[in-house]
């Protein structure tokens, strides 16, 4: 038996993070990971996701400039871009993961870890070799979550592509079919059809993309789509889907009788979350879903509160940010610092890197609706700035923020268009602050930048 402080389960960003700072403190720390220590973001998800959007990003950012376009003469490299990806997750391999764990001071152990009691892990390893731990103060659950495959009828007979498949790809294909038309959804259809891809469907059951976010963000990502001959089928779901043979062509049969044609079918519907082999049953915690905990991160309904769950696991916010503030949080707690995650609850920021993006912080107007009486709804054309045509021609998007009109608050805010992920940290600085605006009004925004929008957004408020 091996005794450390705590036992994290899960190497991935949520996981490191709880690790690393809890060592930094002095507290002898374990670390559980049965694929690579870095985790999905890493290896198969934000990272390589992000590397193969950049270069089509890149190439329409020039065209958009008048004299620059002339330069543009050739098509992307996609062997390079491919090297780049592979450059940018390190050829799936965590050695460098691995040595900054040892210089931390944190002892990594491969395998599958288990719940076996209170403040007990049984690992085991590829072999079948079990190791027993045991934490004298906390364990953190950092598991994450994996792709979800809906129960349509003949998707898990056939070769299919999640997000692994599909950002660790070693070839464009033809034709590409994608089920699913949230954030992995639409990010990689953009970027297989930019990376040469000649047919590239998006099917959403929801009646728009990124259903999640304000209505007219779905609407403008869609009509940008079809503008570069992406084709986008909303308000309609797949009903079955067929190969003849491994390696032949896809079909996908729509619920109103069309039939798509494809090499390769990218499925991005959801995750679902890795609790099902955690042994939470020992502890008296349902396996399977995710695992609910309190502000400090502490599993709710298990005695002496010894056990956390921070990042997508708990079903909070899945986004790798969200993901290491928690085990920030968490981490303090552990430590015996006061802490209380409740920027869950009020500033959640999310992108969508697609071309144009999606930035998101905060409420959408359907949600604030349900939470306050009084609202008022600002909206200004993205593009309608100076800094917008100083980066080129034809850019568009809209910027919305939702106010609290009792506080004066803003507790929403959206921005679509060209690189508005960059303008997404204002605005969450402006909602978990509570910055009232006649406060935002003196934030005066640099001349001629896009941040300018927030200028207009005021003014249009009546400041």
């Amino acid at each position: 038996m091996d005794t450390y402080d705590v036992i994290v389960i899960g190497g991935g960003p949520a996981g490191e993070n709880l690790a690393g700072r809890v060592a930094e403190e002095g507290f002898t720390v374990a670390l559980v990971e049965r694929e690579l220590v870095g985790g999905e973001c890493s290896y198969w998800g934000c990272i390589p996701s992000k590397t193969l959007l950049r270069p089509g990003e890149a190439l329409a950012a020039v065209r958009r400039v008048p004299g620059a376009r002339a330069a543009v003469t050739g098509t992307i490299d996609v062997a390079e871009v491919l090297a780049r990806r592979n450059f940018m997750t390190s050829n799936w391999d965590d050695a460098s993961q691995s040595r900054w764990l040892s210089n931390e001071g944190i002892v990594l152990v491969r395998g599958t870890g288990r719940l076996v009691g209170a403040r007990a892990v049984d690992v085991t390893d590829a072999d079948g070799t079990v190791t027993h731990l045991e934490a004298r103060r906390a364990v953190g659950l950092a598991t994450g979550t994996s792709a979800a495959v809906p129960p349509i009828p003949g998707l898990r007979d056939i070769r299919i592509w999640d997000n692994r498949g599909a950002t660790a790809a070693d070839d464009i294909p033809r034709r590409l079919l994608v089920l699913g038309g949230g954030v992995i959804g639409v990010e990689m259809g953009q970027a297989f059809s930019r990376l040469g891809a000649e047919e590239v469907t998006i099917v959403e059951k929801a009646e728009r993309l990124v259903a999640n976010e304000e209505p007219f963000a779905g609407e403008e990502l869609r009509a940008a789509f079809e503008a570069e001959g992406i084709d986008v089928v909303v308000g309609v779901g797949i009903a079955a889907v067929r190969r003849e043979t491994d390696d032949g062509p896809v079909v996908g049969t729509l619920d109103d009788g069309r039939e798509i044609e494809a090499d390769e079918i990218l499925v991005a519907v959801g995750r679902r979350p890795n609790s099902g082999d955690l042994g939470l049953e020992a502890v008296g915690i349902e396996a399977g879903r995710s695992v609910t905990v309190d502000d400090q991160l502490r599993v709710v309904g298990v005695e002496g509160g010894w056990l956390y769950a921070i990042g997508d696991i708990n079903g909070r916010a899945l986004l790798t940010h969200m993901a290491k503030y928690q085990a920030r949080i968490a981490s303090d707690v552990i430590v015996g610092k006061p802490g209380e995650a409740w920027a869950d609850h009020r500033a959640i920021p999310r992108v969508t890197f697609t071309d144009p993006q999606v930035a998101a912080v905060g409420l959408t107007e359907r949600q604030a609706r349900e939470q306050y009486r009084k609202l008022r709804v600002l909206t200004y054309g993205t593009g309608d700035v100076s800094g917008a045509s100083v980066m080129g021609e034809g850019l568009s998007g809209t910027s919305q923020l939702v106010v609290d009109e009792s506080r004066r608050v803003v507790v929403g805010a959206t921005f679509t268009g060209y690189a508005v992920a960059e303008m997404l940290q204002s605005a969450t600085i402006a909602i978990a602050g509570e910055v009232p605006l006649d406060v935002l009004w003196h934030a005066v925004p640099a001349f001629p930048t896009v941040s300018e929008v927030w200028l207009r957004l005021l003014e249009a408020y009546g400041l």
